[in-house]
């Protein structure tokens, strides 16, 4: 009688418990499905340059490129040198010079890195250029652009989404890599490490590391009246522990500037910051974000709070420019960035193509000293 009656109860509790025990496997499933998406958003080296590619399209758009070959090829030529003393020297390296007066530089995944004809006016010497470049070859060796969305969970894929069609899930990777590079949105450790590795890879090819120091002083005295979101300065940490972080690295090491050499290829003249063309506010492109309306309204909300006033710097433009200025810099406060974001491009985005022979680059190498 007994075994009936236990039979009876077990028979009753049944149903409920197979459905309980169904969904605790249901969510368990669900739970490993969610770890093998994220444990797939590895990207391949090859699909790392497709996500390159569209992020410098995007880029080349918004700021146009210097149609100049003899000025490319000179940016080319010292990149090189540094990317071959890289951990990733056998990529597909590409330089590009953007056709706009702010001052910026941008690393797109796989081995392209972008830097902008404001700054190589601002820049005074081969060493400074180094220094800069080196940065932003360290940000591609180190893959920080793709790791960072990895890490971060920044691209998240839909339940319904998997990875066997890997064409969407690297449009959104592309979007956001985008997002990231032209707003500088590194964390203060891939800054740091991007530093570190400008100022190693100068000190190798023999140019004084120290150099990424002075142009960096010389940016942050540009920027001191500016927005806290502008240009290079976009990102943490903050400029002056920056500073001095790279001094220290840098340390007693002696290197060279090869200042004729850049003088002699590099012939433009930085704008004054507060002369600087702005893109007009609400045009496509501003800010390049491919972030939704939402998503701008937000960080709208979380960004720092603005200063106020703009310093008209070392020179000051006539009343005219002074009021064109005035407007432009008022425009770029008004949406919480500097002017070097915001600045206007050029029309033709066509990359330059340029070779460079090994026979070449080894005598280049030989004019630093």
């Amino acid at each position: 009688m007994k075994q009936v009656v236990l039979a009876l109860v077990f028979a009753s509790l049944g149903a409920p418990a197979y459905a309980q025990f169904g969904g605790i496997l249901d969510k368990a499933q669900k739970i490993h499905d969610a770890k093998q998406k994220f444990d797939d958003l590895n990207v391949t080296e090859e699909e790392e340059i497709k996500i390159g590619q569209d992020v410098s399209a995007k880029i080349r758009e918004r700021f146009g490129v210097v149609q100049d070959p003899a000025v490319t090829k000179y940016v080319t030529e010292v990149g090189m040198v540094l990317a071959r003393e890289s951990e990733r020297p056998k990529l597909n390296w590409t330089f590009v010079v953007l056709d706009t007066d702010g001052v910026n530089a941008f690393a797109s995944p796989g081995g392209i890195v972008h830097i902008t004809r404001g700054a190589l006016g601002l820049i005074h010497n081969e060493a400074e250029l180094a220094g800069a470049l080196g940065h932003e070859i360290t940000h591609i060796a180190h893959k920080h652009t793709v790791n960072a969305i990895r890490k971060n969970k920044a691209v998240q894929l839909g339940t319904s989404e998997t990875l066997k069609d890997r064409g969407p899930f690297l449009d959104k990777i592309a979007n956001k890599a985008y997002e990231m590079v032209l707003e500088n949105s590194f964390d203060r450790g891939d800054e740091l490490d991007a530093d570190k590795g400008g100022v190693a890879l100068a000190e190798k090819a023999g140019y004084a590391p120290g150099a990424l120091a002075d142009f960096l002083t010389r940016l942050d005295d540009r920027n001191k009246d500016q927005p806290a979101r502008n240009g290079l300065f976009a990102s943490h940490p903050e400029t002056k522990e920056r500073i001095d972080k790279v001094r220290k690295m840098a340390g007693s090491a002696t290197g060279v500037l090869v200042e004729a050499r850049y003088k002699q290829n590099i012939t433009y003249v930085a704008t004054p910051i507060t002369s600087i063309a702005a893109v007009p506010e609400g045009s496509s492109g501003l800010t390049g974000s491919t972030a939704s309306k939402s998503d701008k309204e937000k960080e709208k909300k979380e960004e720092p709070p603005k200063k106020k006033g703009f310093g008209l710097g070392n020179l000051v433009p006539s009343v005219g420019q002074q009021n064109q200025s005035a407007q432009v810099s008022a425009s770029g406060g008004a949406r919480g960035i500097g002017p070097d974001r915001a600045a206007k491009g050029g029309s033709n985005p066509k990359i330059v193509r340029v070779a460079v022979s090994d026979a070449e680059l080894a005598a280049f190498k030989k004019g630093i000293a």
